[in-house]
């Protein structure tokens, strides 16, 4: 299965990006995120066993007991894997970023433990809103137009576990099957 642990922003966070993007969408031929599958991804599993996931929901909520709901907001660009040639645009995360480093170390060490091989690319507090499709871009203008925007402050209260169905959404876009919410 292809999972992954992340930061669902609420509807109002999300609305308020979506505004903020779509008289802007049509400047640019990106495969744009819909607001529906925007989200901070703090662990990515591209083939965790089925078997395993249970014990890693299970896993991965022990070692979040600890910690408290927080605030964040999306505010700033975010580009991969460089300005100048770019394939994914992006919106920071501001607010408890400590948190959500230690949120992505749990995930990542709580797939592990359960025998689930993680991503391990560097964590960067990030929800993607638009693709290149492949074709490195040069992206200043959109990184000066995303300096601008800053959204509303919103508490992090939990973490979803998600199964991500490859062209399974309209277009062929992945759909998204939460498997569990973990409240902090």
């Amino acid at each position: 299965m292809r999972v992954f642990a992340a930061v669902v922003p609420p509807p109002q966070a999300i609305e308020h990006l979506d505004a903020f993007l779509e008289p802007r969408r049509g400047a640019a031929a990106f495969r744009w995120t819909r607001p529906e599958q925007m989200h901070l991804t703090l662990a990515f599993m591209a083939a965790a066993p089925e078997l395993r996931v249970d014990a890693y929901v299970d896993r991965l909520a022990e070692s979040l007991d600890d910690l408290a709901p927080a605030e964040l907001s999306l505010a700033g660009p975010v580009v991969f894997p460089q300005v100048t040639e770019a394939r994914v645009l992006a919106t920071g995360v501001t607010g408890a970023t400590d948190l959500l480093e230690r949120l992505s170390v749990r995930a990542r060490n709580a797939a592990v433990a359960c025998g689930i091989e993680v991503d391990g690319q560097r964590f960067r507090p990030h929800v993607t809103i638009a693709r290149t499709g492949g074709h490195p871009t040069e992206m200043t203008s959109w990184v000066r137009l995303l300096e601008t925007y800053a959204g509303p402050a919103w508490p992090l209260r939990a973490v979803e576990v998600v199964a991500s169905h490859l062209g399974e959404g309209p277009r062929r876009t992945p759909r998204y099957e939460t498997l569990a919410e973990i409240v902090l």
